[in-house]
């Protein structure tokens, strides 16, 4: 078994044997020379006593360890390493041995190529290389191979952007004899032929990509025209919803999540709000509509928008679906706000989205079936779009990290007018010098507001609160075609500034950095406290310590509470009544497994500010929560 992650990524392999109906472990193999990050393990191919081992990252360019076994033991019997081997080419990541001939994937040797070698006891002699007739650069070749019969089946899961393709060798006596191409059965980046398998005329190709991740395996009856004879796909994964009645915190755990004096309204799982295989959750927005008073949940997923009637929080209803912009494909970051009841939703690593607006009234055309929703108009002065912030006060609009085509304003804030919802105009463009990663003023999320702050050289001014991946950025967008940047002080231990909140009196921004407790900058959550009482020299007076060591992603702010949604843990609600020393006083763990450490997944994000008090929270492959905090505090 190989584990190529094992120390630090330096890999293992360990070896079992059975002993009756139970697998016991024998030992370990050792390899001479193995460096870190060498990912010994990653492949691994048996020929009797013979035990091949591929190290892709050996020495930057990969490196096959041969054993024999001797009895109990496993001793080296040499290595293999390409004559033509350049760094970064992963040789070693897929192994095949059959007949006296072991076959070597090298994925990333330009388009990727398949080694053959001779063995004749410890003696591995190079015999040929196969590469793609029509591979472009980075199609991985090679990352999979089986044979079927006297068909050479090689997987290039890249190939076609994404979509994958199948080389078949046939070989006869004097070697290769014809080769043919066999195409993904499902469009999409659905990474065909990273894993194959065959015997007795049967083969079956994973396609990983499929299904938005979830993975589907093909199987393919083989001759001169391989034919599909099923798809085959593992069972929905998901929980079961709870609904009918508030789930109280006791004892630390409400329906199987831990929690802390926050009580589980209801729950609905990603396939109960529109969610088909792979689909994951991402941002979430409310809307009160004005007149029934029924409160909604509006929730982005991959592949579109869900609509949740949330007026009896108990029992949450599914009302509809508005699919992302046709065309574009499915999106890890969608985003939207709301504005004189229409929702405007903006999608990342999506190419032509631009922004979709739905009139939120036609929610009330439900009749017990889910409506699929169409939008009531677009804006495409943008394509690409990661964030979009909205001053309710104002009738602005502004979309941030924005890319792929349309005026991207360097990543920055393009400002639109939407005070007449369904004719949204471009007003400008902000994007404040210096800061972002590349330095272009990409923002990546913000808050903007009429500022009645401390600060009386700004009072009345729209002022944006930016979170530049580097800095904090402050500017006056007063003038939306000449706005004017503030101040962007950066602070020590930069991972990756993410977003913030002014307090309701405006006299300090909790900011939020995604990346310094993965990059170890930190030991626990961190949220950055600003004093920006003025405006133009904003000062670092605090970083709150949270309880876990979670990354955290968005934070929310209503009265002297801060709702921060910190990915593996869940939602966190932060005391602030004294902003330099904040406390956590509630939460909620939405992801029940696992530990509480940095990475990504769990909660994405919350939205607390209901007349009735309930939270909402998404939580990637959860789904949705309803919650609600205790009076009391522990």
């Amino acid at each position: 078994v190989g584990a190529p992650r094992q120390d630090n990524q330096k890999g293992a392999v360990l070896v079992f044997r059975r002993d009756g109906g139970t697998w016991v472990e024998a030992g370990r193999l050792e390899a001479e020379g193995l460096g870190a990050g060498a990912q010994f393990g990653g492949a691994i191919a048996l020929a009797g006593d013979l035990a091949f081992v591929g190290a892709p990252r050996q020495d930057g360019t990969g490196t096959v360890f041969a054993f024999r076994r001797d009895g109990d033991a496993w001793t080296p019997a040499g290595t293999i390493t390409p004559d033509d081997g350049e760094r970064g080419n992963a040789f070693g990541a897929a192994l095949l041995v059959r007949d006296g001939v072991l076959l070597v994937g090298s994925p990333l040797h330009g388009a990727g190529a398949v080694y053959s070698y001779r063995v004749d006891g410890e003696s591995f002699e190079p015999h040929g290389k196969l590469v793609p007739f029509d591979g472009a650069r980075r199609d991985v070749f090679g990352a999979a191979m089986a044979w079927n019969g006297g068909e050479l089946w090689v997987g290039s899961p890249r190939a076609g952007r994404g979509s994958g393709v199948i080389y078949v060798f046939e070989h006869g006596e004097g070697g290769v004899t014809g080769v043919r191409k066999v195409a993904s059965p499902v469009a999409g980046r659905a990474s065909f032929g990273q894993a194959i398998a065959a015997a007795e005329g049967v083969v079956v190709a994973g396609l990983t990509g499929a299904d938005n991740g979830a993975g589907l395996a093909a199987v393919f009856e083989a001759g001169e025209e391989p034919r599909l004879a099923a798809t085959l796909a593992s069972p929905p994964e998901g929980m079961d919803p709870v609904t009918g009645g508030e789930v109280a915190c006791t004892g630390g755990n409400a329906a199987g999540w831990d929690c802390g004096d926050v009580d589980l309204v209801s729950f609905l799982p990603v396939s109960a709000i529109g969610g088909g295989r792979g689909v994951r959750l991402n941002d979430i927005w409310g809307w009160t509509d004005p007149e029934t008073g029924k409160e909604y949940a509006i929730v982005g997923r991959l592949d579109g928008t869900s609509f949740v009637d949330i007026s009896d929080p108990a029992n949450p209803v599914y009302v509809g679906n508005l699919t992302r912009t046709e065309g574009t494909q499915p999106s890890t970051w969608r985003d939207m706000k709301v504005y004189k009841n229409h929702v405007f939703i903006v999608a990342d690593g999506a190419p032509g989205h631009g922004v979709q607006i739905m009139d939120l009234t036609k929610l009330r055309d439900f009749a017990g079936e889910p409506i699929e929703f169409t939008e009531d108009a677009h804006y495409d002065g943008v394509s690409s779009v990661h964030n979009i912030v909205i001053n309710e006060e104002t009738g602005f609009a502004y979309t941030v990290g924005n890319r792929a085509g349309g005026e991207t304003c360097g990543g920055g804030s393009h400002i639109i007018n939407i005070q007449d919802p369904l004719n949204p105009t471009f007003a400008g463009c902000f994007a404040h010098p210096e800061t972002g990663r590349q330095g272009t003023g990409y923002t990546h999320d913000a808050q903007c507001v009429v500022y009645r702050g401390p600060d009386a050289d700004y009072q009345g001014r729209e002022v944006c609160f930016n979170a530049n991946e580097t800095a904090l950025s402050i500017a006056d967008v007063t003038d939306k075609e000449n706005p004017v940047p503030i101040a962007a002080p950066t602070y020590p231990n930069v991972g990756y500034a993410h977003q913030g909140w002014l307090t309701e009196d405006q006299h300090y921004f909790f900011m939020d950095d995604e990346l310094d407790e993965l990059q170890g900058k930190v030991e626990r959550t961190r949220t950055l406290i600003w004093d920006v009482s003025d405006l133009d020299d904003p000062q670092l007076v605090g970083e709150y310590l949270g309880t876990t060591s979670a990354t955290d992603h968005n934070l929310y702010i209503r009265g002297n509470l801060m709702y921060q949604s910190d990915y593996q843990a869940g939602l966190r609600i932060i005391d602030i009544s004294n902003p330099l020393e904040p406390k956590e006083v509630a939460y909620f763990d939405t992801v029940p497994y696992g530990t509480n450490t940095p990475g990504f997944g769990g909660s994405w994000s919350n939205y607390p500010f209901f007349e009735s008090g309930v939270v909402i929270v998404t939580s990637g492959n959860e789904g949705l929560f309803v919650l609600r905090k205790r009076e009391t505090v522990f």
